[in-house]
């Protein structure tokens, strides 16, 4: 199959999936997400295949979802289609949505994703759904626009981090380090940058020497155990939840500027007051009045 928003390779028992939009940071389009869904249950269904890697061309794995106006619009009503007007409307786009990244979590095949750079707002979404996460140390990840936009609309952070740190960082969208992310259990692992790809290559290398259907069956049973611990619901309900949260006044004024000043206006006005967007997991916060950090760290 041919795709133009992702890279999709085999090679020694494992595929290689990359997210192709580097001039976006690989914002996450309906068209890649369509395409990405399309490649991971190709590679599950490639008997070839043992694990696949999941990773970002370019500066970042992934900043977010495609915020701009052609993308947001995904849907040009003709009056038959949902148009995101009502709440209802919302929370079934946020749920097709929401279906397209489930793949990860429900395909029988490990998937690994190989962090650098910003792991922000969706690609958070899709992260988090994978089985493992390997992140550069000076990777950057969390989900800012729970300050203003609306909620998560997956949420596998409780599922990693525990109630206190997945609060701490969806209540002010706030983002971690993969040094930092590692310590709490939000990756895996964190390694310097130049280590970040051999890391994962050399654990995929011993994903390799296990027959696939025992790590299927190794996957599902731990997976399982997560959906008796209500993972997937609380993913249904996260999207349902996002749709809620659109309603806020702050959303509504984030898409007010936007529209009127442009989204980078939309953003500045979003976060220049938190002035450092960083957490800090073992050091205190010692912040000036711009919110910026007065000690070294």
């Amino acid at each position: 199959m041919s795709y133009s928003t992702i890279v999709y390779e085999v090679e020694d028992s494992r595929a290689r999936i990359t997210l192709n939009r580097p001039e976006k940071l690989n914002a996450l389009s309906r068209d890649l997400l369509n395409e990405l869904n399309d490649a991971l249950w190709d590679a599950d269904n490639d008997n070839r295949v043992h694990a696949v890697i999941l990773r970002g061309a370019g500066r970042a794995f992934s900043a977010g979802y495609d915020l701009t106006p052609t993308t947001r619009a995904q849907v040009k009503s003709s009056g038959h289609e949902r148009d995101g007007r009502s709440f209802d409307d919302d929370a079934w786009r946020l749920e097709q949505s929401q279906r397209l990244r489930m793949v990860l979590f429900d395909m029988h095949k490990p998937v690994i994703a190989q962090v650098h750079g910003y792991c922000l707002a969706g690609g958070t979404d899709i992260a988090l759904l994978c089985d493992l996460i390997i992140a550069d140390e000076d990777a950057r990840i969390g989900f800012p626009p729970a300050r203003a936009q609306g909620a998560l609309p997956n949420n596998m952070w409780l599922y990693n981090v525990g109630p206190q740190w997945a609060k701490r960082l969806m209540l002010t969208g706030d983002m971690v380090t993969g040094k930092d992310a590692a310590k709490i259990g939000l990756v895996l692992k964190a390694v310097p940058g130049d280590l970040l790809e051999s890391e994962v290559e050399t654990l995929v290398d011993r994903l390799a020497m296990i027959d696939s259907e025992l790590l299927a069956a190794n996957k599902r049973i731990i997976n399982m155990g997560l959906e008796l611990m209500g993972a997937r619901t609380l993913q249904r309900f996260a999207a349902e939840n996002d749709a809620r949260a659109h309603l806020a006044p702050s959303a509504s004024e984030f898409g007010r500027i936007s529209q009127e000043q442009g989204l980078k206006a939309a953003l500045n006005w979003r976060d220049a007051k938190f002035g450092d967007p960083r957490a800090l997991v073992s050091e205190p916060e010692i912040r000036d009045e711009s919110g910026n950090f007065t000690s070294s760290d």
